[in-house]
Parts: C-alpha cells; structure tokens; sequence
C-alpha cells in the first residue's frame, strides 16, 4: 500500500487528489492521530504490540480509503470491484464445499496440526474456513457477500446475470452454513434489514419484513432442522443460555470492573492475539474479548470506544444517506448492496473480530469510497441519458 501510495502521488492528477479532501478521509485521519497517542497510553502496553496492532486498527482504514477516493474514479472501477468481489467469494465458497465433502489439503491440514483444530474442530465436526485466516472470517463474509449477491440480482439486470448471483449467493449462503460461525446470522439479518428500508418500495419493505421476522422466529421457536449440524449451531446464536454467550458475557463483567478507572483503556496490542505475544505481563491480555467492539473497549478505553462507533455509526449515516438520494436504479442497487454489507459486517463485529481482519476490512473500506463517489457517478449517468434522449 505504502508503494500504491508513492505511485499514485507521481500518477493521480491533482484532481484526483482532491477526492480526498472530504469527512471520510479526515475522521480517519483524526482516528489514526489517536492511535498513534495510545503509544504513551499510561498503562504502559508493549510498543511492538502497538505498532502490530495499529496497522488493522486504523492505518488499514486510512491508507485504503484514501487510496480508493483519489485511483478509483470511473463507473467502470465500482463495477470491477464488484465483480472480483463476488468471483474470490464465490471460489472461497467452493474450496469451502470442498473442504467439507471432499477433503482437506495439505495446508489445512498443518494449519489444524499448529493450533487451529482447537477452534475449528468441534465434537469432531469441522468448521469449515476454506482459504481465510479462520472460520469466522470466512463465515462473515460469505454472510456479507452473499447478501450482496442476492441484492444485485433484484437489480435492473438481465435474466442470465440474475441466474448467475442467485446461484453465486446461494453457494455464499451455504458456505456461511458450514463455517459453523452462529455470529454469521448477526452480519445477515442486519444487513438485510438495510436493504429492506433503503430500497423504498413499500410491497418490499413489507414483504421483506415479514420473512425476516419469521426466518428469525424459525430459528428461535422451532426445533426444524435440528439434524443438521449446521442449522443447530446457527440456531444456537439466538439461545441466551449458550454457554459460549454466558463465557463472553462474564468476560465483558470482568472487564467492566477492571475498565471503569481506565477510560483510554489499556493501550493498542494489549488485548487478543497481540497481548499474548507481546503483552503477557499485562491483566487484559489474560481476557479474550471474542469482539471487535470489545477490544476497541479495552485497547482505547470507553473514550475511545465513544469516538470508534460514533464514526462508524456517522459513516453508516452518511451511506445510507447517499443510497437514499441516488436516481438510476442500476447504481443505486449497488449502493444498497455495499451499504448493507457494511451495516451487517459493523454489528457482527460485535461478535467476532470482523471489520479489522482481511479480506472483509479492504472490502469495506473500499465500499465506503465507491459510495461517497456515487453521487458523481449518478450525474454522469444522469447526463449520458440526457444526451441520448
């Protein structure tokens, strides 16, 4: 990114660089200016720890929506997102399948040799990771793309393309199925919810409505599909008597009392991977947040905390404004698709490491950016009609 960077400074036009100059780039400077602060955060966190952590934590979100505002900026750059998007995902859904009822590779298999069947290996049941860094990742974003998939199928295209999402999304789905990741659901049923109000239809909304209330009191009130292991484990995301919920729960208890005298939190790498490698010495390394909205709670603090979500929840704000006010139903169909991942990947952070780990953190930033350029391109369609009319 930092070699895109210095190519772009000698490449992009000053006009392109101007791109640059709104809210998205400065909030995530500002966001950037207080991380590198945590450094001398008073808790005394490992420096090393730090600089491992800044980088997913917000020099990621500043390099890459930076760089998409000023080298992407023709429809045709939003279209070939989309489009690799939806191929990698699609490949990532079928290595999935294969992993399942095929079998492994041999890389699968030492990443479960080193460490990783402790987590993926569940009563003898594989949560299927396909080529992410692990089966959580993998089932968010299949969650996340899929629904993007199912969006843009609903869009003004033609029957052959239709066939093609809908089959894509639904392989996605079943990827997300087999990940045996319950917070998954937490990226879908947000997400989808989105789509619904912003699509502004009033048969969809109420349509849309109605089958995701009943697909969630499926899930909560039945005991249908129990037999598959799969639909048991999704289903056991809506059951406040899971264990795993009850463990994350009383690990937020006990941070809460070891947080209320810290409000800049414990500084960046104390927490999650990073804090037992470089933190060890340290209370908060010993505590698993299981959450990304947890560990900016422990790293910055509820200051901290406070200023991350009022961002996200700014930008989400500000996207979905943007979706609202778009005129030609093509690009406003893909607004509606990456603004709805964003605000499914955003609450399912809650649950998992999400929105700060590859391939879901570039995906998103990227949507961000492509969204803040689409009043421009929504003129200049707006205009290409005008002509040919």
């Amino acid at each position: 990114m930092v070699i895109a960077f210095i190519a772009a400074i000698f490449q992009v036009a000053k006009t392109g660089w101007a791109n640059a100059n709104s809210d998205i780039f400065y909030l995530m400077l500002f966001w950037f200016f207080i991380s590198v602060i945590e450094v001398i955060n008073p808790e005394g966190a490992s420096v090393i720890g730090w600089l491992k952590e800044i980088r997913s934590a917000a020099l990621y979100p500043l390099l890459i929506t930076t760089l998409s505002m000023v080298i992407f900026d023709e429809i045709k750059d939003l279209n070939n997102f989309i489009l690799l998007v939806l191929i990698f995902s699609t490949l990532a859904a079928l290595d999935g399948f294969k992993q399942q009822h095929i079998g492994l590779s041999k890389g699968d298999i030492e990443f479960l040799a080193s460490g990783g069947a402790n987590t993926h290996l569940l009563w003898g049941r594989l949560r299927v990771f396909s080529f992410y860094s692990e089966a959580a990742q993998f089932g968010a974003s299949q969650a996340h793309i899929g629904l993007m998939a199912l969006i843009l199928a609903l869009g003004p295209i033609q029957k052959k393309y239709k066939v093609m999402l809908l089959v894509a999304s639904a392989l996605m789905f079943y990827g997300m199925l087999i990940s045996g990741t319950r917070g998954a659901l937490f990226a879908l049923i947000p997400g989808a919810f989105t789509a619904i109000i912003l699509s502004k239809k009033f048969k969809i909304l109420i349509i849309g409505g109605v089958l995701g209330i009943c697909f969630i009191c499926f899930l909560k009130f039945t005991y249908i599909g129990n037999g598959s292991y799969e639909i048991y484990r999704l289903r056991s995301a809506l059951n406040p008597d899971d264990p795993s919920l009850n463990v994350r729960i009383n690990s937020q208890r006990i941070l809460r009392e070891y947080m209320s005298d810290r409000p800049f939190g414990g500084g960046l790498g104390v927490t999650g991977a990073n804090g037992m490698l470089y933190n060890q010495d340290k209370f908060l390394s010993k505590v698993q947040p299981d959450s990304y909205w947890v560990k900016i709670w422990a790293m910055y603090g509820i200051v901290g905390f406070t200023l991350w979500l009022g961002i996200m929840m700014y930008i989400l704000g500000k996207c979905c404004g943007i979706t609202w006010r778009i005129r030609d139903e093509g690009l406003k169909i893909k607004a509606i698709a990456l603004t709805s991942g964003f605000a499914g990947i955003l609450i399912c952070s809650y649950g998992n490491e999400v929105i700060n780990t590859m391939p879901s953190s570039i995906i998103i930033y990227m949507s961000w950016a492509f969204i803040y350029k689409m009043p421009k391109f929504d003129q200049e369609l707006t205009d290409a009609k005008l002509l040919t009319n």
